[in-house]
């Protein structure tokens, strides 16, 4: 089986497996973070392949809706690639991806793997946490764990271990400040970079119209 095939058979999985996911980690996230990966990729030396497969099952299960258990997505993607027979090194290589690509990841330091690869598709994942649509996931996935949108008595949290940002209940306004508007700066490529400091300033003039609203000024 060539490349192309294993891709489209890929996407069609993603797809199914997805399909009743919630709005903000479902098949158009992975869409998106896929087109976005392979944007990156064009600019950087890095395996076509392995890109388009960490994008693709980078999300297959995610943790947060798992209990918590980060082992599920590497052992659903692993299974799914060994039936298709993809070398094993692509299958480790793309399970390491799902393994380290999170932000809460970053929260733990010294990671155990890095690759060009991975770099690629963690900004493209990124991207889609920031700007518009990441304002648009962000209270989606708010509403989903029903949130307050802010109170300005709970202030953010700004040193949390892992398991405290893993386990955390605060506002959703409070999640700009612990993770998206430090993702421009943990970006890893030129061309990932470049969106994300575009995708940074909207949510910056967004949370100004936020705040003036809440305080009746507008």
């Amino acid at each position: 089986m060539n490349h192309e095939d294993i891709i489209d058979k890929t996407i069609a999985f993603v797809k199914n497996t997805l399909a009743d996911a919630e709005g903000g980690h479902d098949w158009f996230h992975i869409e998106r973070v896929y087109k976005n990966s392979l944007l990156i990729a064009k600019h950087e030396v890095v395996d076509g392949f392995v890109v388009s497969l960490g994008a693709l099952l980078h999300d297959i299960a995610d943790s947060k809706f798992h209990n918590g258990d980060e082992t599920i997505g590497p052992k659903i993607a692993r299974e799914f690639l060994f039936k298709l027979n993809v070398d094993s090194t692509v299958i480790e290589h793309v399970v390491k991806i799902i393994e380290n690509i999170s932000f809460n990841k970053s929260l733990e330091g010294n990671l155990s793997f890095t690759s060009k690869a991975l770099e690629v598709v963690q900004d493209a994942d990124r991207l889609d946490a920031i700007g518009a649509i990441g304002i648009a996931r962000c209270f989606n996935y708010g509403g989903f764990k029903n949130r307050t949108l802010y109170n300005p008595a709970i202030k953010p949290d700004l040193n949390m271990t892992k398991e405290e940002y893993k386990a955390s209940t605060a506002p959703t306004i409070n999640h700009f400040y612990e993770k998206l508007l430090l993702l421009k700066d943990k970006m890893n490529t030129k061309t990932g970079k470049e969106i994300a400091n575009e995708r940074h300033n909207y949510m910056l003039r967004f949370l100004d119209q936020f705040y003036s609203e809440w305080k009746g000024e507008k």
